[in-house]
């Protein structure tokens, strides 16, 4: 059996992008080896994360925002930023890494507004972390 492909996704809070795409490339494959973390890690899981992927079908609600230091001496094969770049400062990965991605995103946590408005916003940047984590999955990894 040849080696799992290593992932990491990277972001500041993994509390709601991260979280989403680790969640998506594991139902995409569950042969992958796929965590998330964050340069400054939230205290949970953002619930309206949760709630926008249990519509999909997806359980994160296990899930810990992780901080990326506790993944420096492992090697992944892609390390993946999802952050908006405009809006934030992206973390960097100083560990081993073969490809380095950046796939950004909104913050969904960033919407303001009504609550309707607010869920929206989640579907809206969960559906697009769908869209572009399955583009990089079938282009990079499914062979």
């Amino acid at each position: 059996m040849k080696d799992k492909i290593k992932i990491l996704v990277l972001c500041t809070g993994n509390s709601c992008r991260s979280q989403m795409a680790e969640g998506f490339l594991k139902s995409f494959d569950n042969n992958l080896y796929v965590v998330s973390a964050g340069t400054n890690p939230s205290d949970k899981v953002h619930p309206k994360a949760v709630e926008v992927m249990k519509e999909k079908g997806i359980d994160i609600s296990s899930g810990k925002p992780k901080n990326v230091n506790d993944f420096i001496n492992e090697s992944f094969d892609y390390v993946i930023t999802v952050c908006d770049g405009a809006k934030e400062v992206c973390p960097v990965f100083a560990g081993d890494v073969k490809h380095r991605l950046h796939i950004g995103f909104d913050d969904p946590a960033e919407a303001k507004g009504s609550e309707e408005f607010i869920l929206s916003e989640f579907r809206r940047i969960r559906d697009e972390i769908e869209r572009d984590f399955k583009k990089f999955y079938e282009t990079n990894i499914k062979k």
